[in-house]
């Protein structure tokens, strides 16, 4: 027997969980000193509880199995909620393990005391306060069971302080894990009688169906079919690179979107949802998807993507279908004043081998799947629920998982402040984060979004919440007082440099990317680098999607 802290140690140990990223309080006091009874939980301290949240979401996309969060009461969990949502719009299992008062200590309702389930239920599928040290175990092992589904989820168990220190406890054993059900025999069947009729039709693929082996089979039916693949505007994880089937990502601006689906007849979606705009604008339809295309589901979420792909595969007769690969294909070496495009092209040039890319690059890094499609094999991991402030914790997260892969975060000035704490957490674990700030001195995608939603002209103190340059962010200074080599670049020689020192030194590294905006005057200038950024779009596509952007 041990106390509460303890047995829960040992319980998220045999169930898989090897990691907490933490950022304690008083409440969890006795879980902190419960550490040192468990040498296989690796704890990774944070400055903020949205970057141990982050990092988690991050952990869990490249390990395949959760990390535990430590957060102090709901105040602390209330600092972590952004990074929780995204997390829970991918899918991604993340255990949170929140401290809270003493069960007899609540009813004084004290400084810190708030309504814990109430916050954790914003952004989690389950939750739970242990109300004894005797259950504690098993309310672990259901939580960890919870997280992992199928399909990945946000549990969060809220641990008293007296359940926490209390004595009587005992270490349970991981349950057996439960495989995903595949898609029924009916349904496949009728999916592959569509594919085979021919016409327009499209495969959407999300959650684990971007992955190598869910990719291939569906490489190999739209090589026997003739159909179109598409990824998810923001993936979870998708496997991308030479020897790959390709799969264009959805279009974050509806307008492109639309253009994408346009004549559609069916589409089917594989471990994704249908496409609807990021928001609603004025006099514009949210649902994606054109009239009259019939939408199929393969997969659901929490069903076998890969294995469903592969089996309806067979039936349409594709099982031995050559798909077409990617070819390893780089761009040139940019030169000349750097712009958000020439960053992208560097690392299109320079990315090495098995690397894994956090892309929060919203405006900046619109360009980046285009010089990207044929570099050597990488995973992208994306912004699935929209909050920014993912990109810095979410690379913390995936180094930790994969401690031999180069991992490169690609963050806009504005989001790498709401998290910019995890750069310290960078360096006191000596990660190999090459973090890219797209410096453009402002909010790029909201200047966008004030013209899309059809607002009034925007005037001088309009403009100026959306603008970061009084005074300007020193992000090499910011870097280096957390200890992490820092480099500024004005030009594509400079930054090109930098990159390619960076990648070869071990450790965490910086490299602010001075770049004029993308996006500033939207409708007149910005139409021919959105085009480009579509790969082999057809003229008639292009001309109809101009229509839509142009005033």
């Amino acid at each position: 027997m041990a106390n509460g802290a303890q047995a829960m140690l040992r319980t998220l140990i045999n169930a898989g969980v090897e990691v907490c990223f933490t950022n304690p309080g008083t409440s969890e006091m006795h879980f902190v000193a419960a550490l040192d009874t468990a040498p296989e939980m690796r704890a990774v301290l944070t400055l903020f509880e949205g970057v141990a949240t982050g990092a988690a979401d991050g952990y869990a996309r490249m390990a395949g199995k959760p990390a535990s969060t430590l957060l102090h009461l709901g105040c602390g969990l209330g600092n972590g909620l952004a990074n929780l949502h995204n997390a829970r719009k991918g899918r991604v299992p993340v255990v949170n393990i929140v401290g809270d008062h003493a069960t007899y200590h609540t009813k004084f309702d004290a400084q810190l005391q708030s309504d814990i389930e109430t916050a954790a239920r914003n952004v989690s599928t389950w939750v739970r306060t242990s109300q004894s040290t005797q259950q504690l175990c098993q309310d672990v092992v259901e939580a960890v069971t919870a997280a992992k589904g199928p399909p990945g989820q946000v549990a969060t168990l809220i641990l008293p302080a007296d359940v926490s220190w209390g004595e009587g406890a005992a270490a349970l054993p991981a349950p057996a894990p439960v495989p995903p059900p595949l898609a029924d025999d009916a349904l496949i069947e009728r999916i592959a009688s569509v594919l085979k009729k021919g016409g327009k039709t499209a495969i959407l693929l999300g959650g684990r169906a971007l992955r190598e082996p869910a990719l291939l089979a569906a490489g190999r039916i739209a090589a026997q079919c003739g159909v179109k693949l598409y990824a998810e505007v923001f993936p979870t994880r998708f496997e991308r690179g030479a020897g790959l089937p390709h799969a264009e990502r959805i279009a974050y601006l509806a307008e492109m979107a639309s253009v994408q689906l346009a004549g559609l007849e069916n589409l089917v979606l594989v471990d994704a949802r249908a496409p609807v705009s990021f928001f609603a604008y004025p006099g514009k339809k949210s649902y994606l998807v054109p009239d009259g295309c019939s939408v199929h589901e393969l997969a659901l979420p929490g069903e076998d993507a890969v294995g469903s792909l592969q089996r309806l595969c067979q039936v349409v007769g594709a099982a031995q279908a050559t798909p077409l690969l990617q070819p390893e294909k780089r761009p040139g070496r940019p030169r000349g004043k750097l712009t958000a495009e020439k960053v992208c092209k560097a690392v299109g040039h320079l990315l090495p081998d098995n690397a894994i890319i956090v892309d929060e690059a919203q405006t900046s890094g619109t360009m980046l799947p285009m010089f990207t499609a044929g570099a050597p094999r990488h995973d992208v991991l994306a912004l699935t629920g929209g909050a920014i402030g993912q990109g810095l914790p979410a690379a913390v997260g995936a180094a930790v998982a994969c401690p031999d892969r180069p991992v490169l975060a690609l963050v806009g000035d504005g989001s790498s402040m709401y998290t910019i704490q995890a750069l310290w957490t960078m360096a006191r674990e000596k990660l190999n984060v090459v973090s890219v700030i797209f410096n453009n001195h402002s909010y790029g995608i909201l200047n966008i979004e004030l013209e899309r939603v059809g607002a009034e002209k925007a005037g001088p103190k309009a403009r100026s919440q959306l603008d970061l340059n009084g005074p300007g962010l020193d992000f090499v200074q910011l870097a280096q007082g957390m200890g992490v080599p820092a480099t500024r670049a004005h030009t594509a020689e400079e930054f090109t440099a930098a990159l390619e020192r960076a990648f070869a030194t071990p450790g965490p590294h910086l490299i602010e990317a001075v770049v004029p905006s993308v996006f500033s005057g939207l409708k007149l200038r910005v139409l021919p680098y959105l085009l480009r950024s579509l790969e082999n779009l057809p003229q008639p596509v292009a001309r109809a999607l101009k229509r839509k952007v142009a005033p």
